[in-house]
């Protein structure tokens, strides 16, 4: 009974962030990306994989000289969608430093051929993009993983360098991504 309250509230929690991209935003968005080098052959045939809530704890623990830049997301999430281009401009910039960017999409399992797939190729975002189950979230992988987050809402974001760790809760400005990024590799 506790698992089926607890789903129930964090996709709640996660539904809060409304879907709010209309077709005027869309094409704002697209227009205002900046493309990454990656053939878009490779991406039209990549489908992103699924990550169990362990895997994607695993990921965010990496406790290396790479800085790991991780994103949660949805594609019905307007602040989300803005703030994407602002992580591909930096992902661009920073193509040949040890720097990895993931975006972790909560989407419901219904929408990962739909919506998520063209996202991922409108966006070509191809490699960068694992799919988490929302329904396989428990309070446990947020206390694990995070010092604020509590799944509650989204966008969010973490960086990771080393043992260094940095939490961003909602939409990130493309000044702040930097003058966080910046900071890490000093």
């Amino acid at each position: 009974m506790k698992k089926i309250i607890l789903s129930t509230l964090i996709l709640a929690a996660l539904y809060s962030c409304k879907k709010e991209a209309s077709k005027t935003e869309e094409s704002t968005v697209a227009t205002d990306s900046t493309a990454v080098t990656q053939s878009t052959t490779d991406q039209a045939a990549y489908i992103p994989k699924e990550l169990s809530p362990e895997n994607v704890g695993q990921h965010l623990a990496k406790n290396n000289d790479t800085l790991y830049v991780t994103n949660f997301f949805a594609t019905w999430c307007g602040p989300c969608i803005r703030e994407i281009p602002s992580f591909k401009n930096k992902m661009q910039e920073l193509k040949d430093k040890p720097v990895k960017f993931t975006f972790v999409n909560l989407d419901d399992r219904a929408d990962w051929d739909t919506a998520v797939k063209d996202f991922v190729k409108e966006h070509n975002l191809g490699a960068n993009v694992i799919l988490l189950d929302g329904q396989k979230l428990d309070p446990n992988f947020f206390s694990k993983n995070f010092k604020q987050w509590d799944g509650g809402s989204i966008p969010f974001t973490f960086m990771r360098k080393g043992s260094q760790t940095d939490e961003y809760l909602g939409m990130m400005t493309e000044e702040a991504l930097n003058s966080k990024i910046d900071a890490f590799l000093k």
